[in-house]
């Protein structure tokens, strides 16, 4: 679908509303339902406004304090959303839908530097001066519950039901059950522009992955984002519920959304050796320098980027030995204990980033990475050997962030991060980052009352 085809399903009663929305700080879709015909005669030529309060918020929409971008004192004023119409695309599991991002914008003009949208954009773009592409694809995981998301919050949710019995990673089997709910994700997705390549049972009970189609970052972003609120429609509909939280269970293993990328220039990828093309064999697949040295730079930054990998209080619970999930800095060619894992071969070969979780926002993770990976570029760097062994237990390697009180002082105090992304961008994420641990510290947990109640 493009703006032509939106115009002609409107005027012939096809589409009656349209949805105009962009991606916050958690990644969600927030923004305004219009009739079709509004739509036409006014977003179109004009765009539309949102309070600027909207990315200064916690999670549960409440404004908080200490952000320069929008505040009391200037009185949460309003931002421009302006559509980005190679976005539109049809929602078919709503009636006479569609929808269209946004970016977010000062009344001037100006991006807001600090929305997600526009702190990917700056990436994409500084790699355009280069005559550079980036093709990304993320995997998303998630669990799936029988509970309908009302019944879930009605029980605190609390002792919900997996909607497998008993792990079913690669199984063809028992998630057949939920075939029901995730053929209709897997055909409306692609139908709504979100090609979706495969869906597959996960390691853990009732848990999922859907692999995407590659593309550019932005578009890939912003189909990684609608799926997300997309999936959550269609299993409400088929009265499910789901989660990406990090680790949803203590006694479960957590959900990941591990990102494929790869550099190119003029249709080559400038990651590949040239001089192996064809070479399967993993001892040979070494990459070109550029590799090694975008490998590098992920290497040496990741950790002080991790909050763009790891949001909120629960990503860092996900971060636990044999739980498939990295909790260490280093690289192999075929193993699922380290933080990159280096894949395919020819044209196809790449850099799998296993420090994300499911909660992450895509637009600040790919950014991060292209971040990264360009410094280690620019300065040079070399990723080193590839790892060979178990790298959970090796205390020789560098260790992610363990909280996300320790990743925003990273960030904060990164000077790559203030360099790439800019002053306002540090001091705004880094003061989300805060605010979150925060409110965690002034809460009061189950745990406490289990562990405290009776017994101090």
């Amino acid at each position: 679908m493009n703006l032509q085809t939106l115009r002609t399903k409107i005027k012939d009663g096809g589409i009656d509303t349209v949805i105009v929305a962009f991606p916050d700080v958690f990644g969600r879709l927030v923004g305004k339902r219009f009739t079709g015909k509004f739509f036409l005669d006014h977003v179109v030529k004009h765009g539309t406004h949102a309070c600027n309060y909207l990315l200064a918020v916690n999670i549960e929409m409440d404004p908080q304090d200490g952000f320069k971008l929008a505040n009391w004192e200037k009185g949460f004023g309003d931002f421009e959303m302006r559509p980005d119409f190679s976005t539109v695309r049809f929602v078919p599991w709503q009636s006479g839908t569609a929808l269209v991002l946004c970016d977010y914008l000062h009344h001037d003009g100006r991006f807001v530097v600090e929305a997600p949208r526009s702190v990917l954009r700056r990436q994409v773009d500084a790699l355009a001066k280069k005559k550079l592409t980036c093709r990304i694809a993320s995997e998303l995981e998630f669990f799936l519950f029988n509970e309908s998301f009302h019944d879930a919050f009605e029980a605190e949710y609390r002792q919900l039901t997996p909607s497998s019995d008993y792990r079913i990673d690669y199984h063809t089997m028992q998630p057949a059950r939920d075939e029901f709910t995730l053929r209709a994700v897997r055909n409306w997705m692609t139908e709504a522009r979100v090609p979706v390549e495969s869906s597959k049972g996960e390691w853990g009970r009732g848990q999922h992955e859907v692999n995407f189609v590659y593309d550019e970052p932005l578009p890939m972003a912003d189909r990684h984002v609608f799926f997300k609120q997309g999936i959550k429609e269609i299993a409400a509909q088929h009265v499910k519920s789901i989660t990406f939280m990090a680790k949803p269970r203590a006694n479960e293993v957590g959900s990941s959304c591990h990102i494929h990328i790869s550099l190119w220039r003029d249709g080559a990828n400038l990651f590949r050796d040239a001089a192996k093309r064809g070479t399967r064999n993993a001892e040979n697949r070494k990459g070109s320098k550029f590799f090694r040295q975008f490998l590098g730079g992920l290497m040496k930054y990741s950790p002080e980027l991790c909050y763009f990998f790891a949001p909120t209080i629960n990503s860092y619970k996900r971060y636990q030995s044999a739980s498939w999930a990295p909790t260490k800095m280093a690289w192999s060619h075929d193993n699922r204990t380290v933080g990159f894992r280096v894949v395919g071969h020819d044209d196809s070969f790449r850099i799998e980033n296993r420090m994300p979780g499911a909660d992450a926002n895509p637009y600040l993770a790919f950014a991060a990475m292209i971040a990264a990976g360009m410094a280690g570029v620019e300065e040079g760097l070399d990723c080193g050997s590839a790892y060979h062994g178990n790298a959970y237990v090796d205390p020789q390697l560098r260790a992610l962030p363990s909280s996300l009180r320790e990743a925003a002082d990273l960030l904060d105090q990164s000077k790559l991060a203030r360099e790439t992304f800019g002053e306002q961008v540090v001091d705004f994420y880094a003061h989300t980052a805060r605010l979150e641990v925060e409110a965690f510290d002034q809460a009061v947990t189950d745990w406490e009352r289990q562990r405290y109640f009776e017994r101090i």
